[in-house]
């Protein structure tokens, strides 16, 4: 069993900046993030495998950048230039294959989550 464990959220205004982290107690291929809003389904974010192939949902790219420290089972996800239709509960997940890694399905771990809010 794995565990994940999650940090970073907080309340930023839109065009902001937040930084989240993931830290995982065991070793996993896949790590990615989700995201869901409030009356929404779970939706994929970004995921990143253990060879640092790194796949993002069309909504984030070029504003999110995910990387992730192998030595230290670490995830993380730099938001940059935040929208107010980032707001949600972000959460972090772990697969041991990195096949359909956009489909939560995938994912085997799942942490707390972490709320993050941008303001308008």
């Amino acid at each position: 069993q794995v565990q994940l464990v999650e940090s970073g959220g907080g309340l930023v205004q839109a065009g902001g900046s937040l930084r989240l982290s993931c830290t995982a107690s065991g070793r996993t291929v896949t790590m990615g993030w989700f995201r869901q809003a409030p009356g929404k389904e779970r939706g994929f974010v970004v995921g990143i495998t253990w060879s640092g192939g790194t796949y993002y949902a069309d909504s984030v790219k070029g504003r999110f950048t995910a990387s992730r420290d192998n030595a230290k089972d670490t995830l993380f996800l730099q938001m940059n230039s935040l929208k107010p239709e980032d707001t949600a509960v972000y959460y972090c997940a772990a697969a041991y294959t990195t096949l359909d890694l956009r489909s939560a399905k995938t994912y085997v771990f799942w942490g707390q989550g972490t709320q993050v809010t941008v303001s308008s």
